[in-house]
């Protein structure tokens, strides 16, 4: 399932996260939580603080229910998305894409677009319906990527976050696959 984007900064290759992805994962997250901390709802500090095993599991829990894909630019993680299927047999037609990030001197190449619709093709493998997500509803880059990826708001969060001192409300999205 690799793909290969041509950039003008060079190719990048969009893969399936492996488990010894681990490393250069936790650097990556934490690089988008802390540049983008109203971006995520996980927090910077807490996951700084976790042991390197808890990266490790994270990328040997990957497999038919979830799964990561990431942008690599020859050894570097330079974007990461991930899509998580529901574990009930009453919501296993649906899933959720997370983590969406590319770092900041990557932006603007469509990236986003591509690990999107590499998640996407992953849903329509693994019989998915349909794939929702949520996004803060002040970073409108995000929103207009995902509404080029064929997201819909469907809804809205209020408050779904608190951080330094401001409340942001969650924007919902959905698409069918």
């Amino acid at each position: 399932m690799d793909k290969n984007i041509t950039t003008p900064h060079g190719t990048v290759i969009i893969r399936q996260a492996k488990e010894s992805d681990a490393q250069a994962y936790r650097e990556l997250r934490l690089e988008a939580l802390r540049s983008h901390p109203d971006a995520f709802s996980a927090d910077y500090a807490v996951n700084e603080q976790r042991p390197m095993t808890f990266w490790a599991e994270r990328m040997r829990s990957l497999g038919d229910e979830n799964t990561m894909f990431f942008a690599v630019h020859e050894i570097d993680l330079i974007g990461m998305c991930g899509i998580f299927r529901g574990d009930s047999p009453k919501t296993r037609h649906s899933a959720s894409i997370v983590s969406v990030h590319v770092k900041s001197g990557w932006r603007g190449l469509r990236i986003a677009d591509e690990l999107i619709a590499t998640c996407i093709e992953w849903a329509r493998q693994h019989e998915i319906k349909i794939v929702k997500l949520g996004v803060n509803a002040a970073n409108a880059s995000a929103i207009k990527c995902y509404e080029r990826c064929g997201f819909t708001a469907y809804g809205t969060e209020p408050q779904a976050m608190y951080v330094h001192g401001t409340m942001y409300d969650e924007l919902l999205m959905a698409r069918s696959v």
